[in-house]
């Protein structure tokens, strides 16, 4: 029986799906099965997967309408081995990173994500190490950010079938792993961090502020539904609004290195009036004002 079925979900990315795999069937670990659920491509998506003729690897045709956590929980619904792994088809993983993984979790780990290397279009890269520990608790990973990377993650089929995968709510795209982490850290789940950076993270820099937008309301969203249904209290009205303040600073961030000033700016604001004590916030909005201040020299 294999140990680790692996979700591969996809659409139009036959271009980097062949390094992906590449990366899969180079580990070390051979107890693996890989499940590509093909978002109905135009490309020749299913060409690239045929080119492998590795038994091991698998794809299923399966519309998910713009919901990529349909694509996920229809691959998880596919799973049999006792641990699942999820790899987006654009990033690729280090020889050792299922080994290294499972190894944590037969030593007791209901969830291991290990650090990436963010690579950008344009030849940059940083490496990443995501957790602490701590920060997967479920109040910290609440009211302060998301420390997990699905692409670095491995866990427990059991549990995730557990809690029923990914939320498929339309306002939740781009942060539907997000809820996930936060359900399964409700649930007292162990996370288990790995510091070494054990894969690639492909980052796509799209320009467009309609994308940063829409990633801090599916944020936003996730927080807020989470939010809800604790109980009412003056410090939880007091924390949410630093949350959202929170998700308004990350929104500047990421106007502000896409050159995006405007934008930057009034998402700077809206952090400051909805919580002044985002100090980042200040130092943020002091650096977006530097250029203007010395061209006005």
């Amino acid at each position: 029986m294999n140990r680790v079925d692996i979700v591969i979900p996809t659409y139009n990315h036959a271009r980097f799906l062949g390094e992906a795999l590449r990366s899969v069937i180079g580990q070390t670990m051979g107890s693996w099965r890989a499940i590509i659920v093909n978002n109905f491509s135009t490309d020749d998506t299913h060409d690239v997967v045929a080119a492998f003729s590795d038994p091991r690897i698998g794809i299923v045709d399966f519309a998910n309408h713009g919901i990529i956590a349909a694509s996920r929980n229809h691959g998880l619904s596919l799973a049999t081995a006792p641990y699942v792994a999820f790899l987006d088809s654009d990033d690729s993983w280090y020889p050792d990173k299922l080994a290294r993984c499972v190894a944590a979790l037969d030593a007791g780990a209901d969830i291991v994500c290990h650090g990436e290397r963010w690579t950008s279009t344009d030849g940059t890269h940083r490496d990443v190490a995501y957790g602490p520990e701590h920060n997967a608790r479920y109040p910290r990973l609440l009211f302060r950010h998301n420390c997990v990377s699905t692409s670095a993650v491995v866990a427990r089929r059991d549990l995730l079938s557990e809690v029923h995968g990914f939320d498929e709510r339309p306002e939740f795209v781009t942060a539907e792993d997000y809820d996930l982490w936060l359900r399964l850290a409700r649930q007292d789940a162990r996370y288990v961090f790995i510091p070494d950076v054990l894969g690639e993270f492909r980052r796509h820099e799209a320009s467009a502020s309609s994308a940063v937008e829409r990633n801090a309301a599916a944020e936003l969203a996730v927080v807020n539904a989470h939010i809800a249904a604790l109980p009412a209290s003056l410090v939880l009205r007091v924390r949410h609004r630093h949350r959202r303040a929170r998700v308004a600073y990350a929104a500047a961030r990421s106007h502000q290195e896409r050159s995006q000033r405007r934008d930057a700016l009034r998402r700077y604001v809206e952090c400051l009036r909805t919580s002044p004590f985002v100090i980042r916030a200040w130092v943020g909005l002091a650096l977006l004002a530097a250029p203007t201040r010395i061209a006005r020299r």
